[in-house]
């Protein structure tokens, strides 16, 4: 056997076999078959699919890109059945529409026994043939199966094929496709006569359905809307397709999103979908894969965003184009448990708008509204700003939470765990006296005393890359309980809700006790040093603090030179990362109504609702 060129190759063998080993029903390797098959253009295609579906598998290649399902009813129990869903991305199917495409003849190579073995193969990740190459992807798998003892019936099913090639043509050009997991098993059996196979030479009660449009995302093995980009690829010339399964995810995690602001009004934080990316390649890799799956994606989007989101991504998951509900043939809609074994669920709680609520009772005075465009704007005299002293006291309780959670992660740091002795110090772990259970011990914590206070509380909703945020301004606390702040935000004038009454959204804000000592932050040279926004407020609230401890949320943590500025200071950084605060809570803080003077508070709360 020769494994030095493109495509694998028998030497002593009789005939012209050429073998495209695959991992089934993964697109990366139905873009591969097509491109050998284009290039080396052999006169026979065989394939590792059963002999009595063959006939049916055709006509099925022949609707693509609309997606079939092959039904076998079931002799005994007429309401239920055998189900294949015919994709356009599973390279064994690629390979008989590619065969059909350049006129070679199609064989079906899997003898149709009832003991056919079923046995879970795992394979590496079939993105990595972005990354290496198809004929490196191959010399790993034989690393491994070296190693490998193969079942006796995989053994006979491998005999089976194998007599199928040994009647070939050997003067006809032979592509031979089958899965890594019979590679070796077919090339161990092909040098010695083989024995025709024991098969069923007919099945009945085989048909052919249409897929409902709907139930896509839960039969495929491949996502619906990465299949239809495959279609699109796959009619490139042979050095222009390519596909990196990464970017189209991300590419439809941006299509779900823009659906889901249009449909919530609701926004994607990039902290959002820092904390989806790294959770869903977490989930990957407990799977042992380098890509998450569309479960995955769903779980993670649900987890990190909301349920609306995960339901959105799905729906977006779901498109296929070419697929439509037709009668000829007649459209099944199937679920996942319909055709696989051990699916997993997920639950999608969608938050459900009333219509009704959005009624004012009888006799409640409305919301006022401008009597002609751009009155409020004329009322706008810019000599002075105020807040909104509702909004105050919500962001000064959530400083206070900020602190006392600061506190509560120092003291988890600095405790320790040990089994009881003579003392239960500061009472029994409960965790880590489960996870030993089975030594029939009891473990206890202690916990050490946190010396010091919070002063400064910096939040970072965004970075502004996008350079989004361009008010930034500093006003002081108006009594001893009030915070000096510091923020950057929307423009609120170009959001006017009322006469002299605009609505921002901040980007990041600085909170210190005690009030009025904080100069113009935006404009103190001392910061000169600070990178961004964030940077600059951080700084600050380092500067400022009469405590020990400075609070920083964020959705990354700051650098190692502001860690070492804040030590030569006497303070100390505790860094909670956003991801694990509310996000019903952030949406609702992250609004600011910034008022045109403080007479505008008596009218106010007409406007702001």
């Amino acid at each position: 056997m020769s494994m030095d060129t493109d495509t694998v190759r028998l030497e002593g063998i009789p005939g012209k076999l050429f073998f495209l080993p695959v991992v089934p029903g993964r697109m990366e390797f139905a873009l591969e078959v097509r491109k050998r098959l284009l290039q080396q253009m052999p006169d026979v295609v065989a394939v590792e699919l059963p002999i009595t579906l063959g006939d049916v598998l055709l006509r099925a290649v022949q609707r693509l890109p609309e997606i079939s399902v092959v039904v076998h009813e079931d002799e005994d129990n007429p309401n239920a059945g055998v189900y294949l869903p015919v994709e356009p991305a599973d390279p064994f199917i690629e390979a008989i529409r590619t065969g059909v495409q350049i006129g070679a003849e199609i064989v079906f190579l899997e003898p149709d026994v009832s003991a056919r073995p079923h046995q879970e193969e795992v394979y590496p990740d079939s993105y990595a043939l972005v990354r290496t190459s198809y004929q490196q992807y191959l010399h790993a798998w034989n690393a491994h199966a070296a190693m490998r003892t193969v079942n006796p019936m995989v053994r006979e099913l491998a005999r089976g094929m194998a007599w199928k090639l040994q009647g070939a043509n050997p003067e006809a050009r032979t592509a031979v496709v089958l899965s890594l997991a019979l590679f070796h098993p077919v090339l161990a059996a092909l040098p010695e006569p083989c024995d025709e196979p024991q098969d069923r030479l007919r099945r009945d009660g085989l048909h052919l359905a249409n897929a409902h449009p709907d139930c896509l995302a839960e039969i495929l093995q491949e996502t619906p809307w990465l299949q239809a980009h495959y279609e699109r690829v796959r009619l490139e010339p042979v050095e222009q397709m390519q596909l990196d399964r990464l970017q189209l995810q991300y590419r439809m995690l941006r299509e779900a999103e823009d659906v889901y602001v249009k449909e919530t009004g609701e926004t994607v934080h990039a902290w959002q979908r820092r904390l989806l990316a790294r959770f869903t390649r977490n989930l990957a890799l407990v799977s042992k894969r380098l890509t998450p799956s569309l479960f995955d994606l769903a779980a993670g989007a649900r987890a990190t965003i909301d349920d609306d989101f995960a339901y959105w991504l799905w729906e977006t998951a779901n498109h296929y184009g070419p697929q439509r509900d037709t009668d000829t043939p007649p459209t099944l809609n199937l679920n996942a448990s319909d055709i696989y074994l051990n699916t997993k669920r997920i639950q999608l709680r969608r938050r459900q708008r009333s219509h009704k609520q959005r009624f004012a009772a009888t006799g409640l005075k409305r919301r006022p509204k401008e009597k002609q465009k751009g009155d409020w704007a004329q009322q706008l005299d810019g000599n002075s700003i105020c807040s909104y002293p509702p909004e105050d006291l919500v962001i000064e309780d959530y400083g206070k939470f900020l602190k006392t959670k600061a506190i509560s992660i120092l003291s988890e740091e600095r405790s320790r765990v040990e089994p009881f002795c003579t003392s239960i110090l500061d009472g029994i772990d409960i965790r880590e006296t489960i996870r030993n259970w089975y030594k029939k011990q009891i473990f206890v914590k202690s916990l050490e005393k946190v010396y010091g206070d919070v002063g400064s509380v910096v939040m970072i909703f965004d970075e502004d890359r996008d350079e989004r945020y361009q008010w930034m301004t500093t006003w002081l606390g108006e009594h001893q309980n009030e915070s000096d702040m510091a923020f950057y935000s929307t423009d609120p004038y170009e959001h006017l809700v009322g006469p002299g009454i605009g609505r921002a959204e901040y980007g990041g804000l600085l909170l210190s006790l005690p009030p009025r000592r904080m100069y113009d932050v935006w404009r103190d040279p001392d910061y000169r040093m600070a990178l961004n926004k964030p940077e600059r407020l951080l700084l600050a609230g380092i500067d400022y603090s009469v405590k020990r401890y400075v609070v920083y949320v964020a959705p990354k943590p700051p650098r190692t030179l502001l860690r070492s500025i804040a030590s030569r200071m006497g303070r100390q950084i505790v860094y909670i990362p956003i991801g694990q605060l509310s996000p019903q809570k952030l949406k609702k803080i992250r609004v600011v109504h910034i008022l045109d003077g403080h007479h505008r508070r008596r009218d106010a709360r007409d406007y702001i609702p």
